[in-house]
C-alpha cells in the first residue's frame, strides 16, 4: 500500500503507553466545580487559566468554573453543592454567612485592599471626583455581600459621599445602565471598560482604595464547601498546592496572561496592563488574610453580621492549608 503508516513494534509500544497514559490521567483526575462571580478579573481567573494551562492537570484535577451574577449566588452555590468552591467572593458577604450557619470555610486570601476597582461616570457627566455626588444621584454595585458592595460602602462611609448605592448586576449590566443615564456612578475591574475609557466614553472618578480602611484588609477571599473538606480532603488540599504553583505562574510566565486574553477576548497589551498594574501578585498572597478586626466591624456596621465572630468562630471559618 503506497503511502501507508505501518505500525513498527516501537509504534506499538509507544501507543500502548500513550492509551495507557490517558486511561490512567482520566480516572486519575478528580472533577472541582468553581462558581465564579467575576470571570474577566485576573483575581479569579486562577480556576480557569490553571486549567487550561494543564497545571490542575499535573495534580489529578479537572477544574471547571461556570459564572454567576454575584457574590451572593456564588456563596448559595457552594452552600447548595452546585459548586465546590469558589475564589474572589466579598470577605463581609463570607462572614455574615458562616454567622448565619452557611456550611462554608475560607482556605485563603484572594485580594488585599480594593485598588482592581474604580468608579466610573459618562464622559458628558459632571462629576468629577466621588465626592461631588449629590444626594439625589446613585452609585452602583453588583450584589449584595460582594466585595464591591463593601467597597461601595466604605466609599460612602469614609469619603461622605451622598450618592445612593444600588444593585446592578454585573459589570456589562452595570455599565449599560451608566450609559443609558439609569445611575450615574459605576463601578468596574479592568480589563474591563479600559476599551471604554481608551475610547473617551467613560470617565474614572475613584478607586476602591481610596477609602483608607480598604487598604489593608483582605477584601475577597477564597471559599470552600464543607461537603468537599469533610469527604474529599485529599483533593482539596491536592488543589490548594496546585493553586499556589497557578498563581506563580500567572505572574511570572506570559502564555498565562496570553490564555487569559484568548478567553476573555482581550487584547494582550490591555490584558497585561489589567493583571499588572491594577491586580499586582503582592496583593494576592493566599497564605495571609489581614485587616479581620476592621472586616468585621464593617461587616456589623453595614449589617451583614450581628456582632464580631469570637476567635473560636475564625478558627474554625479559616482554615488556610500550611504551604
Amino acid at each position: 500500500m503506497t503511502g501507508a503508516w505501518i505500525a513498527t513494534p516501537r509504534h506499538l509500544l509507544f501507543a500502548g503507553v500513550v492509551a495507557v497514559s490517558c486511561i490512567g490521567g482520566a480516572n486519575a483526575a478528580d472533577k472541582l466545580r468553581f462558581a465564579n462571580g467575576g470571570f474577566g478579573l485576573w483575581a479569579v481567573e486562577g480556576p480557569r487559566v490553571g486549567q487550561q494551562g494543564g497545571i490542575f492537570a499535573k495534580y489529578g484535577l479537572d477544574v471547571e468554573a461556570y459564572g454567576t451574577a454575584g457574590a451572593g449566588e456564588t456563596i448559595q452555590a457552594v452552600v447548595s453543592g452546585s459548586a465546590d468552591m469558589s475564589v474572589g467572593v466579598g470577605t463581609t458577604g463570607v462572614l455574615g454567612a458562616y454567622a448565619k450557619g452557611a456550611p462554608i470555610r475560607i482556605f485563603g486570601n484572594n485580594f488585599i485592599g480594593a485598588s482592581d476597582l474604580y468608579y466610573y461616570v459618562r464622559a458628558a457627566s459632571p462629576l468629577k471626583t466621588l465626592t461631588d455626588a449629590t444626594a439625589g444621584q446613585t452609585i452602583g454595585y453588583s450584589t449584595a455581600g460582594s466585595s464591591s458592595n463593601m467597597t461601595t460602602l466604605a466609599i460612602i462611609d469614609e469619603l461622605g459621599v451622598k450618592a445612593k448605592p444600588v444593585a446592578t448586576g454585573d459589570q456589562a449590566a452595570t455599565l449599560t445602565q451608566v450609559m443609558s443615564g439609569q445611575i450615574d456612578i459605576g463601578f468596574a475591574t479592568p480589563p474591563f471598560g479600559l476599551k471604554e475609557l481608551d475610547d473617551g466614553k467613560i470617565r474614572m472618578i475613584g478607586n476602591g482604595n481610596d477609602a483608607p480602611s480598604l487598604r489593608q484588609q483582605s477584601v475577597r477571599v477564597d471559599i470552600v464547601g464543607l461537603k468537599l473538606l469533610n469527604e474529599r480532603r485529599d483533593v482539596f488540599m491536592r488543589f490548594t498546592r496546585a493553586y499556589r504553583e497557578v498563581l506563580d505562574w500567572m505572574y511570572q510566565d506570559p502564555e498565562a496572561i496570553r490564555l487569559w486574553s484568548k478567553s476573555t477576548g482581550v487584547p494582550v497589551e490591555r490584558a497585561r496592563r489589567a493583571a499588572l498594574e491594577f491586580q499586582p501578585r503582592s496583593a494576592r498572597d493566599p497564605d495571609r488574610i489581614v485587616g479581620l478586626d476592621a472586616l468585621m466591624a464593617s461587616a456589623t456596621r453595614q449589617k451583614f453580621l450581628a456582632k464580631p465572630l469570637s476567635k473560636e468562630q475564625l478558627d474554625e471559618l479559616i482554615q488556610i492549608p500550611k504551604p
